[in-house]
């Protein structure tokens, strides 16, 4: 067959069945740069061609349910956290699960459980890491010192609430990131650089804190800080859900939109599984930019230090763990691993220094926190009658509690949580990991009620 001269267009890849991907300006070259004959184009093509649509499972693919229920309350939160996961585990490129005992329903049925973890084939599926993207814990040993002292630097060098912090008050993004962001397809924009240099060194809201507590092994004073990605991550998440969308529509619509996946084998599913490793290292910057903050303003150095993500897409080999709130303990998971793990329970409970062995039914994860029984909402409905104050100073006794915007925030105090003797119990009953130390807690740092006082608010009030 003669070569042609005809310029091949965009539009005759749509005209063969090839939806509009990244993939046609780089083909679209090729071929015509080497004048490809029609057989020779359609056997490049063949690269890119499409995978048959994938259906959902008519049933879904067993996991393991490391949970148990002793009240009323606890059974429906289990029943709740199970008829989700059932949903999500027919999800076509599912091979395998586990909830763990911290585990609650984080939106409509089908959609990942907090303390859910899935396994999937070459697939990254962005809903099932949510948009605080590596959501993570780091710990500093500061040796012999008053606990205050670390507070109180604390406190200063921190900040909580949202947005960035103001110009004259950021750090610096290194250069070596700062290329990684502008050479992927993902993160590469304007608005994500900004976000990254600005969010440096802040820990958002909500669940989020900075813990100060004391060995129970050493008596070494430590601090803990817990935060994800911040914007970065959020907008990263936001790109990834809408490329996932537009493979769903193309190979599984059946499937629920919070369960769409980017295809591994994608040049998109390779440039997010890129983007994930960068926002992974920004993150973990930015909690070390905290803890080296507050190094030199108490001036000790660092005895030990150590991290763990809990939210995030682990792999091995073409398989995907997506941890919606479960730590992981083998240590395949985390490249640059340097100590022991840390499962946070509430600011009245010791953190716990953990390690363990992989097993089938916790598939190399183990709890990431105490969990919630309940919506913050409906926690709230049940303390009515009672001023936040007085909240407050029943369930906080001898802690040095502080709330950054200095307004409380009833729905993050211990009542709010699971009893964390519930999940210590569940971790031994399950085999989901090992207590090396505790850190008894001396006080933490949250964002508290930031949304009380916001402007809009004021203004709503006047």
């Amino acid at each position: 067959m003669e070569k042609s001269q005809r310029i091949i267009t965009g539009h005759d890849l749509k005209a063969m069945g090839y939806p509009p991907a990244k993939w046609y300006r780089k083909a679209l070259e090729h071929i015509n740069d080497n004048i490809l004959t029609e057989e020779e184009m359609k056997n490049y093509l063949e690269q890119y061609k499409l995978p048959e649509q994938k259906f959902l499972f008519d049933h879904p693919v067993s996991y393991s349910l490391n949970i148990s229920a002793d009240n009323e309350l606890e059974e429906d939160n289990v029943k709740k956290v199970k008829e989700t996961m059932d949903q999500v585990m027919r999800t076509p490129t599912v091979i395998g699960g586990a909830i763990m005992p911290d585990a609650c329903p984080a939106g409509p049925i089908g959609t990942i459980p907090v303390g859910g973890v899935v396994a999937t084939k070459n697939a990254i599926h962005p809903g099932m890491h949510s948009a605080d993207i590596c959501c993570s814990v780091m710990l500093t040993d500061f040796g012999a010192i008053e606990p205050k002292k670390v507070m109180d630097a604390a406190h200063e060098s921190t900040h909580f609430g949202p947005g960035g912090r103001p110009r004259g008050q950021q750090f610096q993004l290194p250069d070596d990131l700062l290329e990684a962001f502008k050479t992927n397809e993902f993160l590469w924009d304007d608005k994500s650089i900004s976000i990254a240099r600005e969010h440096l060194g802040t820990q958002g809201d909500g669940n989020h804190f900075l813990f100060v507590g004391q060995s129970a092994k050493t008596g070494n004073t430590m601090m803990i800080t817990h935060h994800g990605s911040r914007g970065p991550g959020a907008r990263l998440y936001a790109k990834g859900m809408t490329t996932a969308e537009r493979f769903r529509k193309l190979l599984s619509p059946q499937t629920l939109k919070q369960n769409a996946w980017i295809p591994y084998n994608s040049e998109e599913g390779s440039d997010y599984w890129e983007a994930l490793q960068v926002i992974r290292k920004w993150t973990k910057l930015n909690h070390k930019i905290i803890h080296e903050t507050v190094s030199e303003k108490i001036g000790k150095k660092v005895q030990d230090r150590y991290w763990n993500e809990h939210n995030f897409v682990f792999k091995n080999g073409d398989t995907f763990y997506h941890a919606k709130g479960a730590t992981p303990l083998d240590k395949s998971f985390m490249p640059d691993i340097t100590g022991p793990r840390l499962i946070p329970l509430n600011m009245a409970e010791p953190v716990l220094i953990v390690e363990g062995p992989t097993t089938e039914n916790n598939l190399g994860f183990a709890p990431h926190g105490a969990g919630r029984n309940m919506s913050r909402t409906q926690h709230k409905r049940n303390l009515e009658g009672l001023s936040a104050e007085e909240i407050f100073k029943n369930e906080t006794q001898d802690l040095d509690i502080r709330f950054y915007s200095n307004e409380i925030d009833i729905s993050e105090l211990p009542s709010a949580y699971k009893p964390a003797s519930v999940v210590r119990n569940q971790m031994t009953d399950f085999n989901l990991g090992n207590v090396l130390d505790e850190v008894i807690p001396y006080g933490s740092i949250m964002a508290g009620d930031w949304q009380k006082n916001a402007p809009w608010r004021k203004r709503k009030r006047r």
